[in-house]
């Protein structure tokens, strides 16, 4: 066995001993044990000085403290409960600086690559390939939701009762719900209105036209400018995030220190099996479809998981698909895929290509009909399905998309839309895992268009 083998298993044994701790009330593999795993880790992480790690690490010591909390607060007397909720704040920070990186970032690489490097028919190719590649892979991800939530029938049983919390939430995202055309929405009337509100299709929208206007200016001395500023813009911006990045394991140990110290039997035993039917389903998706997809492409699975094993470990971790989008595009440029195809595809997939959230969405419909009492037939779920494929497309700007998507999906089967408020007590942990696939399966994409244009 490899000795970087040890500390992985190590870090599997110490999320499956917090999750038992979690749902049984009770140490896992006990505190001591845990803290020789996570011991195990960080001397690894400090050994091999990859940022990888240092991010493993991070988790390992908010999955720690967020489990422990109580435990060590009375044998040492510090309050480590305050100190988790606390350290939500580094996470927020490095949400923040990454949200500054993605609109320079994506403007400059787009700019670059289609008026410096790529003709134009390409351009147009990438696009007509990727959407359809997008249709293809998400088709099969709600069919996988739907065969998953069918076969193991979580929700029969299940009594959906939503705390003050959950409906307090649901009824702040419902009232500053944004209108949303899917068409109108992806074309920008105000650029720096998109990059206020992280409209990344905008945005990507945006640069592809920029760049398209820029590789028609036939005069050399008009058009060396602005391609030369983009061209150091997109340097600059790549060195931006490798600094951002080494921020990265605070704000992983933050938003895991929050998220678990926030977790409790009260809160995950009822909707266990939906969680538990969720992680099943993602993993069945990646077995049946990235895998096959993989092989027909012949991706180069160990280079392929060592580049990206950085933007999943802050997808996971952080559960936000956007914290992982800069160091993702740099990662596969690494790898050998140009920066054209990167850039195209890669942004363009966080709107079109949200593999895990729309597994997710047609699991969780039909996990409350189920907890309702109601059957849905396979006609009915057919039909919800493709309402699901047009609804759940370029929502990626918009505040709380998945869980408005799947209160419009209820409340158009005829069921109680408040029934989807109990789902949000165990929404952060679910979010982790479409969040990861979401930024996996974009990751594949792009390896895949680069393949499909002859570009690797």
């Amino acid at each position: 066995m490899k000795k970087s083998f040890v500390p992985i298993i190590a870090g599997i044994l110490l999320f499956i001993s917090v999750f038992v701790h979690l749902y049984q009330e009770q140490a896992g593999l006990s505190l001591i044990t845990d803290l020789m795993l996570l011991g195990l880790m960080s001397f690894h992480a400090m050994k091999s000085k990859s940022l990888t790690w240092f991010i493993l690490m991070g988790m390992g010591l908010g999955l720690f403290l967020g489990t422990y909390a109580g435990t060590i607060a009375q044998l040492t007397g510090i309050d480590i409960s305050s100190i988790c909720k606390s350290s939500k704040v580094f996470s927020d920070v490095f949400l923040r600086l990454i949200k500054t990186i993605i609109a320079p970032l994506l403007i400059s690489t787009l700019v670059v690559g289609i008026a410096g490097h790529t003709n134009l028919k390409q351009v147009g190719r990438m696009g007509i390939k990727s959407i359809f590649y997008f249709e293809v892979v998400t088709t099969f991800a709600l069919i996988i939701g739907l065969v998953a939530i069918n076969f193991t029938g979580a929700g029969r049983g299940t009594e959906l009762r939503a705390g003050e919390e959950q409906i307090a939430k649901a009824e702040n995202l419902i009232e500053h719900k944004q209108s949303h055309h899917i068409i109108l929405d992806a074309f920008p009337e105000n650029i720096a209105k998109s990059i206020a509100e992280n409209q990344i299709l905008q945005v990507v929208i945006f640069s592809v036209l920029l760049g398209l206007g820029l590789a028609m200016v036939k005069d050399e001395d008009k058009k060396k400018p602005l391609l030369s500023l983009m061209e150091s813009l997109s340097e600059a911006m790549f060195k931006f995030t490798n600094i951002v990045m080494w921020f990265a394991p605070f704000a992983v140990f933050g938003a895991m220190a929050f998220a678990v110290s926030n977790m409790g039997i009260a809160v995950i035993a009822p909707l266990f099996k939906l969680v538990g039917t969720l992680y099943l389903a993602l993993f069945a998706l990646i077995v049946l479809v990235f895998v096959p997809i993989a092989l027909l492409v012949q991706l180069p699975f160990k280079k392929f998981i060592a580049h990206i094993s950085e933007p999943i470990s802050i997808a996971f971790a952080t559960a936000s698909s956007e914290a992982a989008l800069p160091k993702a595009m740099e990662n596969l440029e690494k790898m050998g895929i140009p920066r054209k195809v990167v850039a195209f595809v890669l942004p363009t997939g966080y709107s079109f290509n949200l593999d895990g959230t729309t597994l997710y969405l047609s699991l969780a419909s039909v996990f409350i009909a189920q907890a309702s009492g109601i059957e849905l037939s396979l006609a009915q779920q057919v039909e919800m399905c493709l309402i699901l494929m047009l609804t759940s497309k370029g929502v990626a700007g918009v505040r709380g998309a998945s869980f408005l998507i799947l209160v419009g999906t209820v409340s158009g089967l005829g069921l109680d839309p408040q029934k989807a408020f109990a789902i949000l007590a165990v929404d952060a942990l679910m979010d982790m895992g479409r969040t990861t696939i979401n930024v996996l399966g974009n990751c594949l994409a792009t390896y895949v268009i680069a393949r499909w244009e002859n570009e690797i």
